[in-house]
């Protein structure tokens, strides 16, 4: 479980540290609002384990001793109102880039005989519990990384065993050929796989504390990154010191890796203080909304292995997106459905049309007599190629889908994030023992085959720009013809929040009501994804100026915030004076950031909740 102490070097204490009974009340509170999961290694049913651990840990705690690499997991107080743990290397996000890098560390200290401190600190209440993908896999990082994987049992059973590619209309399904070429791959849940990879970790040293949101990047006094802080618990809404009130703790790294996910607040901020999109002569990133649940379908209907994708209807010609359909193990279907976000119809719906395309007469039949199992909803990167980022800034790093390494064409993302964040650990290994600079990180990003890969699938989504049938011509020249060597690279369109309409120019749409068999309302899908959040605490979900939408986003775009979020977060409603006014219900929260990203006027800030908050998925 959470190894808090993993060194013999380390002197002893007579005494818990502010730090240590910091964190036991810490864990403690998020023991008191989580309930079990018998899913998970690392649920939280073993939150009362790592209390005990937790106290019987303190006689090994040490100083910290700049000079001496591999002696600084310790711990610190350099103000009245935080305490301190340092280490040589902090990692923010405990997904598929962030754990392959905290693996790939311990491994190169294993082969070199050197000890290196490696933490890694996650939102989630537990490792994977905020972790979303379609996902048919491909296990060449995996290979790379850990060979025996097989052996080892992680949770990939069901080979890919068909491989298929439609074309809608309201009513009929025309077979195209398939690009995706998903022979070697197989369909798994990320969510479960990162849980694997979270244990593995752990078996080589790595420290992981699931349950702590990195709410602040911490600088020292040349601007370069030292590490993070979580954020304060115990916080009423009304800014108030609950009874079981803790300060945040502040994690410091002679490294830090940001792997938070697409979106990322704090990789957003590094990325905006360094100019490092600019740097990295990128273009501003472009996403996508995906929305997915989990069923549990009849056996006479399941497949394993079985993979279908479509494009087209529900969707108009001018709005790029689709739906993915993979046959899991024990009778159980991922159904998906992705909108990219720079759509211009302010009166869309994502969710809805999510759940009107389950309707479709070659689609419908599969979930007859199925059960929803779970539901989830998350952002991802789609501007691949065009809008890496330099990934390297004084301190650290930005690794995995923080920076944006997503395989459009492929639709898939976990295989080059776990390349990423292997080849940032190898320049920070080199960086702390070898005395070289983490900058070499960029050049073998650039030399990989995830540059290499990106680099030919540059031009598969900005084709989509100039309509379905447009982009599906120019695709197929690049996959058939030109096979990724085309002499140009397309440019994206404007910003996504930018490429909303005023809503004078469109109609309204009317979608069909739910029929609770096939389709839901969203209540009932929110209740799917065991989202949680404690009401009393200040809101995560920010405006920064709160008279834009009243004055902007409801009379000008029709308040699509109330349509893009696929939580119901935002939602319009009367005062006494009969005026509408947004309500934020931040207790919704799916953590899927579309809010950040789509919001017209940017004027949404997305920032972390009090740890162990936000949906709670198993099998995603």
């Amino acid at each position: 479980m959470l190894k808090l102490i993993s060194s013999s070097k380390f002197k002893s204490s007579k005494s818990l540290t502010g730090i240590q009974i910091s964190l036991y009340h810490h864990l403690s509170s998020t023991s008191a609002h989580s309930s079990s999961s018998n899913t998970a290694p690392f649920s939280r049913k073993y939150i009362g384990f790592w209390q005990s651990r937790f106290l019987r840990a303190h006689s090994n705690f040490a100083d910290f001793s700049p000079n001496s690499v591999g002696e600084v997991r310790s711990f610190c107080s350099e103000s009245v109102r935080r305490e301190c743990l340092n280490y040589d290397v902090v990692i923010v996000g405990a997904g598929p880039a962030g754990l392959s890098a905290a693996i790939r560390l311990k491994q190169l200290c294993k082969e070199n005989d050197v000890d290196l401190s490696v933490c890694v600190v996650e939102k989630g209440a537990e490792v994977g519990a905020h972790i979303l993908s379609g996902n048919v896999f491909e296990p060449r990082a995996l290979n790379e990384l850990l060979p025996n994987w097989k052996q080892e049992e992680a949770p990939i059973y069901v080979p890919v065993s068909s491989d298929k590619f439609w074309l809608l209309s309201k009513t009929r399904a025309f077979s195209l050929p398939s690009p995706f070429d998903n022979r070697g791959n197989y369909v798994i849940s990320l969510s479960q796989l990162v849980r694997w990879l979270g244990l593995k970790a752990e078996e080589l040293g790595v420290e992981i504390y699931p349950g702590f949101a990195a709410s602040e990047i911490l600088y020292d006094s040349t601007d370069k990154v030292v590490g993070i802080a979580t954020n304060d618990m115990g916080v009423a809404k009304d800014g108030s010191k609950k009874d079981i009130f803790q300060s945040g703790v502040e994690l410091k790294g002679q490294v830090t890796l940001f792997a938070e996910g697409c979106r990322g607040s704090l990789s957003e901020k590094v990325i905006s203080k360094y100019n490092l999109r600019e740097k990295g002569h990128g273009q501003h990133q472009t996403y996508a909304l995906g929305i997915k649940e989990v069923w549990e379908i009849n056996d006479d209907k399941h497949h394993p292995g079985s993979v279908l994708h479509t494009i087209g209807w529900p969707l108009d010609p001018k709005t790029y997106g689709g739906s993915f359909l993979y046959h899991m193990k024990d009778k159980q279907v991922a159904l998906g459905f992705v909108v990219a976000l720079n759509y211009s119809n302010p009166y869309l719906n994502p969710y809805e049309e999510f759940q009107k395309f389950k309707h479709h007469p070659a689609i419908q039949p599969l979930l007859e007599g199925g059960t929803v199992l779970e539901y989830g909803a998350r952002t991802l990167n789609e501007g691949g190629y065009q809008s890496i980022p330099y990934p390297v800034f004084p301190g650290g790093a930005i690794i995995g889908c923080s920076a944006g390494f997503l395989n459009v064409p492929k639709i898939k993302g976990s295989h080059t994030a776990m390349k990423s964040g292997m080849l940032a650990a190898e320049s920070a290994f080199r960086a702390l023992c070898e005395g070289s600079s983490l900058e070499a990180f960029w050049d073998s990003l650039r030399s990989s085959w995830i540059w290499k890969e990106l680099h030919s699938a540059r031009n598969y989504r900005p084709a989509f720009d100039y309509g379905l049938y447009p982009g599906l011509a120019l695709s197929a020249l690049e996959h058939y013809i030109m096979k990724g060597r085309s002499p140009w690279t397309l440019k994206h369109g404007k910003p996504d929040h930018e490429a909303t309409d005023e809503a004078h120019k469109w109609n309204p749409i009317e979608y069909p009501k739910p029929d609770g068999i096939i389709s839901f309302d969203v209540p009932t899908s929110l209740y799917r994804s065991s989202t949680n959040h404690d009401h009393d605490q200040p809101a995560h979900l920010r405006l920064r100026d709160p008279k834009i939408p009243e004055l902007i986003n409801l009379p000008v775009y029709a308040a699509p915030e109330s349509r893009y979020c696929p939580a119901r977060v935002y939602e319009y409603s009367a005062d006494e004076n009969g005026h509408q006014k947004l309500q934020i219900n931040a207790q919704n929260c799916l953590h899927c950031k579309a809010c950040d990203i789509k919001d017209p006027k940017q004027n949404i800030e997305w920032t972390v909740p009090e740890g162990g908050g936000g949906p709670g998925y198993t099998v995603m």
